[in-house]
């Protein structure tokens, strides 16, 4: 038997026995019957023509392999390698592509097949028959995606030395200090600049150092603000370093704040600074606000603050007052402190202050708005124990109490009001009539209970007796459960004509379970009519009180009862889905 043959039987008995595992075949008699054994040999001549039947599944070092370091690394040396010595690209850009085009270096491993785990020899025998378009590495290598780079690829090159310009362009950018990784926005940003003629770019790039800035100013503006290498020089980039450096605010100011993840528009900058001059603000106050508070210019290109300033006039501002905001200006964000000025503003509109009181008190007290990040009206009123005109009153009585009802701090409740005694005295005296004790503990729980106004909670107790009990039971009643009494005199009546004249239970079993007027009419119907049709079934005992059967949990009525009978909980889906859905 020759070589060929034994690596041959290798490969069948590896495939064999991975199918076996992967079918959840064990080596029973069954199993190796007749059709087992066909099964096999169906397959035996693929295995001699498809060698690569597991890889092609990735099966043989499987898709996790793929992903693995070892097996990266092994790939990408060989890409290097490819791009270096075979395509002739410099060492620094062929690595650079190899290392950092992660989703083509993905694509292109799925396409090749790993013969015997040597990575190495099947990538370089697949690039050798499949030249790759060079475009696709190089564009990811230098910060685009994909989705960005699609439109940019040229129609009628592959290889990057195709493109002398392009590449030319590209070593003045990384020679001039500009990351390899930022290149990408440039290209994306200014294409044209790659298609300018031998040392047309490295001239323009000097011409701002011919400003006073660094070169490594430069390179941090031009990563940022790509477009300011289009055609001459940008008159209104030039005009905002003049102004800048009147107020005292020199290069280096900008070399500390500006980011190359950002994108700045000059000509916005300029304006806004022409505004804040036009306010009155003299070069020396313009200065030191723009150094104390960089984000003001730099924020989206000044766009926040024009944001602010557009609020301010909103409410009726005067130049002098939003003078007076910035030379005020707090030390926080001035996005945060725009977003705290709508959110006060939403807060007063929560709370129905009249638009006149609301835009006398963002004229007056921006400062206050913009430092304050409240919390919510409802917890407020919760925390202070008052409504929304109280809010609206101590608003505008002093604005400064704003301060005070800021997230993350305490707030504490607010005395008793005349208006809050008055209310405790009406539901006082409406106890007192049922025959509460004054000061009791059980006095105490029902006023607390209690929501309405005296002459509701009077309304709805009468139509209690109204359903036919006495006035004595429906008192134990509202003793054993005060709640009842919170909700509408309709709601109420319903409620009750439903357990009476619709599930056939006498008024006089309310005495039982008072808390039953307070459950929705969907629970009392639902549990006791499942209840009636399990004790016609003769499952669950015939005479469970109301309390047992409404109070517990939906879980555990269905555990202990529905459950019961075999087919329970379909009668309880179907019975719940009929009630629900009218």
């Amino acid at each position: 038997m020759n070589s060929v043959q034994k690596t041959r039987i290798r490969e069948v008995l590896k495939w064999v026995s991975l199918c076996l595992t992967q079918n959840n075949f064990s080596p029973s008699k069954s199993n190796l019957s007749a059709g087992g054994s066909c099964y096999i040999l169906q397959h035996l001549r693929l295995c001699s023509t498809e060698r690569d039947f597991n890889l092609k599944n990735g099966r043989n070092l499987g898709f996790l392999a793929r992903k693995s370091r070892p097996v990266r690394r092994e790939a990408q040396a060989a890409l290097l390698e490819y791009l270096h010595s075979t395509r002739g690209l410099q060492f620094m850009d062929a690595e650079n592509m190899s290392k950092n085009s992660p989703e083509f270096f993905d694509v292109l491993l799925s396409r090749i097949d790993i013969d015997n785990a040597d990575v190495s020899r099947s990538l370089t025998r697949f690039l050798r028959y499949h030249p790759i378009n060079e475009f696709e590495p190089f564009f990811e290598s230098i910060g685009l995606k994909s989705s960005e780079y699609s439109p940019l690829l040229p129609r009628n090159l592959m290889f990057l030395n195709e493109d002398l310009l392009l590449l030319e362009n590209y070593y003045v950018l990384c020679n001039y200090g500009i990351a390899r990784n930022k290149i990408g926005k440039i290209y994306k940003e200014a294409t044209e600049i790659f298609g300018y003629d031998y040392g047309v770019l490295q001239s323009k790039l000097e011409s701002f150092q011919g400003l006073g800035l660094k070169q490594s100013l430069v390179a941090k503006i031009i990563a940022s603000s790509p477009y300011l290498l289009r055609g001459n020089m940008n008159e209104k980039f030039v005009e905002i370093l003049r102004k800048l450096n009147d107020t005292g605010i020199h290069v280096d100011w900008l070399e500390e704040h500006i980011s190359e993840e950002n994108s700045y528009d000059w000509k916005c900058m300029l304006e806004l600074v022409c505004l804040l001059s036009e306010l009155g603000l003299s070069e020396d106050e313009l200065g030191k606000l723009i150094v104390q508070h960089p984000d003001l210019l730099l924020e989206c290109s000044g766009l926040v603050t024009f944001c602010l300033f557009g609020f301010l006039l909103k409410f009726g501002s005067m130049k002098s007052e939003i003078q007076n905001v910035f030379l005020q200006f707090p030390q926080i964000p001035v996005v945060k402190f725009i977003n705290n000025l709508y959110q006060c503003h939403k807060f007063l509109i929560e709370i129905d202050m009249p638009v006149q009181d609301i835009c006398m008190i963002v004229r007056s007290y921006p400062l206050v708005l913009g430092s304050c990040e409240l919390k919510k009206v409802t917890s407020l009123m919760g925390a202070l124990n008052c409504g929304k005109s109280r809010l609206g009153q101590m608003i505008k009585e002093d604005p400064n109490v704003l301060k005070k009802w800021i997230l993350g701090r305490r707030v504490d409740r607010l005395p008793n009001q005349i208006r809050v005694l008055k209310v405790r005295e009406i539901k006082t005296d409406f106890l007192l009539s049922l025959g509460f004790i004054e000061k009791s503990k059980e006095m105490e729980i029902a006023i607390k209970e209690f929501r309405g106004k005296g002459v509701e909670l009077q309304e709805r107790f009468d139509c209690l007796v109204n359903t036919g009990l006495s006035r004595e039971e429906v008192i134990s009643m509202v003793k054993a459960s005060p709640q009842i009494l919170n909700q509408n005199k309709d709601i109420i009546e319903t409620k009750i004509n439903h357990f009476v004249k619709e599930l056939g239970y006498p008024v006089t079993d309310l005495l039982t379970h008072p808390p039953l007027v307070s459950y929705t009419i969907e629970r009392v119907k639902l549990r006791l009519l499942t209840y009636k049709w399990l004790k016609d079934e003769r499952v669950v005992h015939p005479k469970l009180s109301l309390s047992t059967l409404l109070s517990c949990s939906e879980d555990v009525f269905v555990r202990l009862y529905v459950n019961s009978h075999p087919r329970g909980l379909e009668f309880w889906e179907r019975l719940k889905e009929k009630i629900y859905s009218i």
